[in-house]
This record gives structure tokens, sequence and C-alpha cells, in this order.
């Protein structure tokens, strides 16, 4: 389907539970029909049907996004109507595949047929009183996990890596499918898969170092490290930590913008070339909005205040104090050794992800790690090896609430689910999929990657994070 439908994605959250005693029905209204047709039969998956519904309905939508959007989630259970109009209807519904909620809006055109005006879906955290998965055993929710990659690599929903630990103790790890498809190479524990978006906790933990050395504030405007930013109005308006928390309007890098030149955008500079013009898409400080543009500036920061490539300074202070030896962002085009292939599938086979891939990872997202070195991040992260006990505490505890229950720290996802705190940070783009969870409150880790779209790896890392114990 169009970006309306697209696999529910890594920077949202996954959640449990939502077992009403009887199934709800649509109601008997033009956008009620039209939403019991459409699950109806998207749910038998016949792609001659969906094809059929799709062009009386919905003629924008692409059959083979629905088709990859029906693989992904196996279909959708009503859970919930939440409010009714006759053209408009928002409600709750649950993957098959997994316990993720969703909600959706539809809205349909007064006139008959009623065609789709607009359809959209977006996963959310648990609803108030909601039931959630019962904690189990740490021995017990291995088992559970060890069950679900089983369901999920025998369908080719997941593959990727999975590491456990409580602090330095492993509890599980295991690696699942190819790595490389034509080569039938398998993947390992020490692969190396693209993150996406995680490479902005890496981003925020070296502004933080930068402001606990005293060479920047927080507080200041982005001005006043980049005297010569392009757009005066958000030199002066949008702060560090406007940028850290995705409240200063400054948008995204994905678009026609991207497409155009994605081949010629080799440095931080040159986005900051393409971009720099746009003035704060609101009022800095008034809202959030996810801006991977935020996070391309904060690395230029951390190359203005350090004095040397924003590259550099993440291996030296970050990746290497820390004991990450496989972590980095070096261009496609270098050969980087266990590096897997990230596939994304188009209609009925798998392709390699090539023709979606930056020229190079950046501050706000596409460099590669592994399980065992984001779990070593972690443990550096809540040992205080990166930053000390008070700048850790201001990296992870959020600030502004992202959806219901989570809340945006810097860099950092910071919520609290079945009474256990979790953080840390997803990354999901076409072929890729990756999530780090840890728990300040019981020490565990969770680290899972994939390359495959999402949500192959947050799937996973959400179905253990609910039932491993609470201390």
């Amino acid at each position: 389907m169009p970006k309306r439908l697209l696999p529910l994605v890594l920077t949202l959250v996954s959640l449990c539970g939502f077992l009403p005693a009887q199934a709800p029905q649509a109601p008997d209204t033009p956008a009620g029909r039209q939403f019991a047709h459409w699950i109806e039969v998207f749910n038998r998956g016949q792609r001659d049907e969906i094809e059929k519904f799709l062009k009386e309905n919905d003629p924008e939508a692409r059959i083979d996004n629905q088709m990859e959007f029906r693989r992904t989630t196996g279909g959708f259970d009503l859970k919930k109507v939440e409010a009714s109009t006759p053209n408009r209807l928002t409600g709750i519904v649950k993957e098959r595949n997994s316990e993720n909620l969703a909600r959706f809006t539809l809205e349909v055109d007064p006139a008959p047929p009623h065609q789709f005006r607009g359809f959209g879906l977006r996963l959310i955290p648990p609803s108030s009183g909601s039931p959630a998965p019962a904690r189990l055993s740490e021995s017990e929710a291995i088992a559970a996990l060890q069950a679900e990659i089983q369901k999920q690599t025998a369908n080719d929903s997941f593959a990727g890596a999975v590491m456990i630990a409580k602090g330095h103790k492993l509890v599980f790890s295991g690696a699942y499918g190819p790595a490389d498809r034509e080569h039938h190479i398998p993947n390992r524990l020490d692969t190396r898969f693209r993150i996406g978006s995680m490479n902005k906790m890496f981003t925020a933990t070296a502004v933080l170092q930068l402001a606990e050395a005293g060479k920047l504030k927080l507080t200041d405007p982005l001005g006043k490290y980049l005297t010569d930013y392009p757009n005066q109005e958000t030199a002066a308006k949008v702060t560090v930590h406007h940028l850290l928390t995705h409240t200063g309007g400054t948008g995204d890098i994905f678009g026609p913008d991207f497409e155009k030149n994605r081949l010629t955008l080799r440095t931080l500079a040159s986005y900051v070339a393409l971009y720099g013009q746009r003035a704060p898409e609101f009022e800095p400080g008034a809202q959030f909005a996810y801006s991977n543009y935020g996070f391309i500036l904060l690395g230029v920061l951390v190359e203005k205040v350090s004095g040397g490539s924003y590259y550099d300074y993440v291996r030296e202070h970050i990746f290497r104090p820390a004991g990450m030896t496989r972590t980095d962002s070096l261009p496609e085009e270098e050969k980087v050794e266990g590096r897997s292939i990230g596939y994304l599938h188009n209609g009925d086979h798998w392709q390699p992800n090539d023709d979606t891939l930056p020229v190079r990872g950046t501050s706000a997202g596409g460099g590669y790690s592994t399980v065992s070195d984001l779990a070593s991040f972690a443990n550096a992260v809540m040992e205080h090896k990166l930053l000390n006990a008070e700048y850790t505490a201001l990296l992870t505890t959020g600030k502004v609430e992202r959806d219901p229950g989570v809340k945006y720290a810097y860099g950092f996802s910071d919520s609290t689910a079945g009474g256990v705190r979790w953080v840390g940070h997803g990354g999901g783009a076409p072929g890729m999929n990756g999530e780090l969870k840890f728990s300040p409150d019981s020490g565990y880790i969770v680290a899972v990657l994939a390359n495959l779209d999402p949500p192959a790896a947050s799937r996973i890392a959400d179905f253990i994070a609910a039932r491993l114990p609470s201390r």
C-alpha cells in the first residue's frame, strides 16, 4: 500500500494485549461498511480480491505494497471502535502475526460508492487497563522467545541476530536466516547489520559528552556554533535541546529531494547545503515531530565543537571506550567484512535494498553494528563509562511525550510497560530493522537486528521485553 499503510515501523513502539469479551463489529455506516469490507478482503489475502477492492475503493494504492503489508502483519482483528461518524471511523486493531495494536483512521467520500479519502494505521502503546503478557521466569521467557523466533523464521518474517543479557551475563543469543541469499551465507552473531536510526543514540551521547566537558550548552541556539547557517530563523530559535528532542521543527531528509540527490549526499555538510534554507515547520519547542535532519545538524555541531569529523569522534569517544569493535558508518562503496545484505520483499520475492541506501550512514542513522556491540553500548551507558551519572540521567530520561506512555529523551526513548522501564532506540528502513532496549530497573538488555523490513526485529524485541522478569 502507499505510505499511509506501509509496514508498521522503528521509530514507533509495539504493544500487547486488549482482548475484549466480545469481538466488536464495525458500525452500519458508510465508513463502517467500507472498513468491514476492507478487513474481510485483506484478511483472506487473495491477491485478485484485494486488487479488485483497491481499484474500486482506493485506486491510488499499490497492490504489491498491500500484499507485502498482508504478508508482514498476517491480517488484523478489530478490537475496539473508538469514534464513528457516517464518513469517518477510528478504532483499534491487532496484528494476527504479533501482539501489536494499531489505531486506524478511515475517512470515506460522503457520496456513493464511498471511496477512501484517507486510511492510516499507527502503532500505539498499551492503553490504560490493557492486560499485558504475564511476566515469566527468565528460563520461561527465553523458551517463549525461542518458540516465537521459530515461528517468525518459519514464515520468513525474521532473519537476523538476537542477544539477551543481564548486565555482562549472556542470557540468550542466536542468529537466523541468510545474510546473503544469493550466495547462501548465513547470519551469524557477529554479522554487521545496518541499524537505521539507532545511530541517534551515539550522536546524542556525543553531544552530551561535549556538554559535560563544558564545550557547549544545551540551551544555546544552533547559530551560536554554526554561525554561517543558511536560515537565520533556525539558527536563532532552534536550540541544541530542541534538536535532541525532535522539537525544533527542522523536518525530515527523505522525500523527492533525497531521491534526486541520494548519490551526491556524501557528507553531513552536503545535507545542510540541500536543506539548510528551510525555515522551521513550527515554532521551536511547540511540539514533537521526528526529525532526521535535526540529528544531521547535531552531527555538524559535533564536528564544529570538537574540531574533527563526526565519524572520528564517535569512534574515539563512544565505540572504543564501550568496546564496540564492529560498529561504524563506512561508505556503502567500501567493502565491509561480514556486513549483511538488506532485503525488502517485492511482490513475491526478496530483493536487495541497494537502491534505497544513502551513500554513507550519518549522525541521523544508516550505520551498522552487531547485537554484541549494542549490548556493550548499553552496559557502557548504564555503567557511566561514557557520561557521568548526572549526564547519563539527562541523556536517557524522557523529556517530551512521543506517544501515550512513551517519552523521548535525548536520542533515546523512555517508556514503562508492565512496571518495567526500558530505554533505547529502534531503527528501520527498507531491508533493515533494529531495536535496542535496556532496563535500568532489571539490568536486562535486549538487542535484535534484522536484514529485513520492519517490524522484523522490533516484533522480537517487544515480545521478549514484555515477558522478562521485572527484577
